[in-house]
């Protein structure tokens, strides 16, 4: 594989992946039906704080550095700058801030097949190659940071995957839902691919048939069906936020996608100014899509 990202694909990439965030964060474990409503002020939660942390760990070592990155994580959560954290990645940053290796601290078992490292692999997808071994083995090292568990890896691939397919092509709906199975190892992940190419549901079809949950196979296919069908970003938010359940994690990975497949033009600029701390994170991210563009 050998992929060209431009600056305003990787920007708007990470800039949608904060606009959903924040959009959706007030209606996280909202019922089914929900009525999405903008908010006066918008407050992006972890999924995009770790994100943001990875990009600046990856632009001071020049690489992805599972060490620098979870050395980044570190103290981000000792300045008590990530917000809202899931058991899994709480118990992997607490260990880390006390000294823990970045290689044994990710929460291990069923039970830790979160989205979480899914989310922020946004930027990785701007610079690591799935077809080579070392890549991968990166890939599911950073992963492993708050998430040891293969679930979580494959879901992270595919999000991967993903966004690389979505920022060089425009790919039909059914043909990129087959596409992403059949580049997956054998797991849960992608036996829900496979239905999805069988079915071809709607997003709330989908949300109905599986859930809309915190589960990694639930909502890393949720997310990609979503950007993957949606025209507009707005439209998309509101589709997510009426399936109810993890809506702002699902609206992240979305965003990101939408954001890779159309650029910064796509994104409602006025709501991006309502982002808490907008000013300091567009720099971030502008200074990682102006120095890993292709």
């Amino acid at each position: 594989m050998e992929a060209f990202f431009q600056s305003d694909c990787i920007l708007g990439c990470l800039l949608g992946g904060a606009l959903g965030d924040a959009l959706a964060a007030p209606f996280e474990n909202c019922v089914v039906g929900t009525a999405f409503e903008v908010q006066s002020f918008l407050r992006i939660t972890d999924d995009t704080q770790l994100t943001l942390a990875t990009c600046e760990a990856i632009i001071a070592a020049g690489r992805a550095d599972p060490a620098a990155i979870a050395a980044r994580f570190a103290t981000w959560h000792c300045g008590r700058r990530i917000t809202g954290l899931g058991s899994s990645t709480l118990k992997s940053l607490t260990e880390l801030a006390a000294g823990g290796h970045w290689a044994l601290v990710g929460a291990t078992g069923e039970r830790s097949a979160g989205n979480g490292a899914a989310i922020r692999v946004a930027p990785l997808a701007f610079l690591l190659n799935p077809d080579d071994l070392a890549d991968r083995r990166t890939l599911r090292d950073v992963c492993r940071i708050t998430h040891h568990n293969d679930e979580s890896y494959v879901g992270a691939l595919a999000m991967l995957l993903a966004l690389q397919k979505i920022a060089c092509d425009q790919p039909r709906v059914d043909d990129f839902m087959s596409q992403l199975a059949e580049a997956l190892p054998d797991s849960r992940m992608r036996d829900r691919f496979v239905q999805i190419a069988e079915d071809s549901p709607t997003v709330l079809e989908y949300a109905t048939r599986f859930g809309a949950t915190g589960y990694v196979v639930d909502s890393v296919p949720l997310a990609i069906l979503a950007a993957t069908q949606a025209v507009e970003f707005l439209p998309m938010i509101q589709q997510i936020v009426a399936c109810g359940g993890d809506v702002d994690s699902i609206g992240a990975m979305a965003g990101q996608l939408h954001g890779a497949r159309h650029g910064t033009a796509s994104l409602p600029r006025e709501l991006l100014t309502r982002i808490n701390e907008a000013h300091a994170m567009q720099v971030v991210f502008e200074d990682f899509a102006s120095t890993f563009q292709v």
